[in-house]
């Protein structure tokens, strides 16, 4: 008899731990915070001939534009002294010979620096415009 009550007890405290795990799982997953730990947001328009192709949006902890874009193999060309000389942005490669290159402008104004020392803020906005003619 004794041993039965010991059973009843011992099944009663696993049953009441499982019920507790289950509790504290369910307050963990939906009282806990969700999201990323991005502290910015930045959207970039891809332009050719007047023509938005494409509009980028990247959540990132970048601090220049070219680490963000570099994190959604945005942006490719080649090295120089004075950092990356983009030619191709999207897959969209320019044509030398047309003389055609890319012009970076946030919202809408001339940037005066390259994607490597352009430090980037929450909530920029970013166009790439293939430009023909120097």
């Amino acid at each position: 008899m004794i041993e039965k009550k010991n059973q009843n007890w011992l099944l009663k405290g696993e049953i009441s731990l499982a019920v507790l795990i289950v509790l504290f799982s369910f307050i963990y997953f939906v009282v806990m915070p969700k999201g990323n730990n991005f502290d910015k947001t930045i959207t970039i328009e891809v332009i050719r001939e007047n023509e938005t192709l494409k509009e980028v949006i990247i959540e990132t902890n970048a601090k220049t534009l070219r680490e963000a874009c570099d994190e959604k193999k945005l942006i490719e060309g080649t090295e120089s002294e004075y950092g990356l000389f983009v030619l191709t942005v999207d897959g969209i490669t320019v044509d030398e010979s047309k003389q055609q290159w890319w012009s970076i402008t946030k919202n809408k104004q001339m940037v005066n620096t390259g994607v490597d020392s352009t430090v980037i803020a929450d909530g920029e906005h970013y166009e790439f415009t293939l430009t023909t003619g120097y």
